[in-house]
């Protein structure tokens, strides 16, 4: 039986092309027996909808504070981060990288990554130049020093047809990473 078994993981996807293999990861972890609950930022929607993911996941995706304009119904960030046994960003953007590592409060994802006592995982994906920036390796040294895992991102043809790190890593290297994790 897989150390994912009856775990509660938070899926937080954010803006990248790498969003795509979001889809895969949430079949993945449901597979290994895991109940997965999607956050969708904004941008993420850009490059993979909230129905793929909620038919996957089967959940409704969050994508933001409230659940009912009309009643002012909202996702309890706090309750949500109390809920997850881990915190999975797949992918992290460098936008998103930057808020959580400055403590900014955009986003439903971000409130969720302020609140949460469980482990927080983040997988990087973003094009070469990016990655590469000072304010990027500031900012995963920042994320790394309060305690979150940051997966490795592996050197290859990025989206822009540039070579090197910033891919995110692949699907089932995440939950053979993540299994690990929690078989120790």
């Amino acid at each position: 039986m897989s150390s994912l078994h009856g775990r509660k993981i938070l899926l937080g996807v954010c803006g990248s092309i790498a969003a795509y293999k979001s889809a895969a990861l949430v079949r993945l972890l449901v597979k290994a027996g895991a109940e997965v609950q999607v956050i969708l930022t904004t941008s993420a929607a850009a490059f993979i909808t909230p129905l793929t993911l909620s038919t996957l996941s089967k959940k409704p995706v969050l994508t933001g504070f409230l659940k009912n304009e009309a009643t002012g119904e909202w996702h309890n960030h706090v309750a949500l981060g109390l809920w997850a046994d881990a915190l999975l960003i797949a992918p992290a953007s460098a936008n998103t990288l930057a808020q959580l590592a400055h403590g900014h409060c955009p986003s439903l994802l971000a409130a969720v990554y302020l609140s949460a006592r469980c482990p927080v995982l983040l997988a990087p994906a973003m094009d070469l130049d990016m990655f590469q920036h000072p304010a990027t390796k500031e900012n995963l040294r920042l994320l790394r020093s309060y305690g979150n895992y940051i997966f490795d991102s592996p050197a290859g043809e990025l989206a822009s047809g540039l070579e090197g790190p910033g891919r995110m890593q692949e699907p089932e290297q995440i939950v053979a990473e993540l299994e690990e994790f929690f078989g120790k």
